[in-house]
């Protein structure tokens, strides 16, 4: 009985590890590395301020926070139109050379965003 046990408890916590797993997050492909660094970063200073213990100091990484968190977004903002400036120059040169489906394809990915 005790072996019968532990086999069934093997399988079940292996297949639960399986399918309870957290999937791997893909970021999006138009940002770029930098952003996701400036993204961890700015996650870091999130958790800084809770840790705090005086008032002082929770104000000083509340305003690291802030301007971290101006930078992701300029950052996420200035990535978005840079895909989106090559998106459109593809599709220009795929309309240039009657290339239907990778301007269809442009346009698809165009919609995603």
């Amino acid at each position: 009985m005790g072996d019968d046990w532990e086999g069934i408890k093997e399988v079940l916590t292996l297949t639960c590890q399986k399918m309870l797993s957290r999937n791997k997050h893909h970021h999006k492909e138009y940002f770029f590395i930098e952003t996701l660094n400036n993204i961890q970063e700015r996650k870091n200073k999130k958790t800084a301020i809770s840790s705090n213990r005086t008032r002082t100091e929770k104000v000083k990484a509340q305003s690291k926070y802030t301007e971290a968190n101006k930078q992701v977004k300029r950052s996420i903002r200035a990535d978005i139109q840079k895909y989106l400036e090559d998106l459109a120059t593809a599709g220009e040169k795929a309309a240039r050379q009657g290339n239907m489906k990778q301007l269809y394809d442009n346009e698809e990915n165009d919609r995603e965003i």
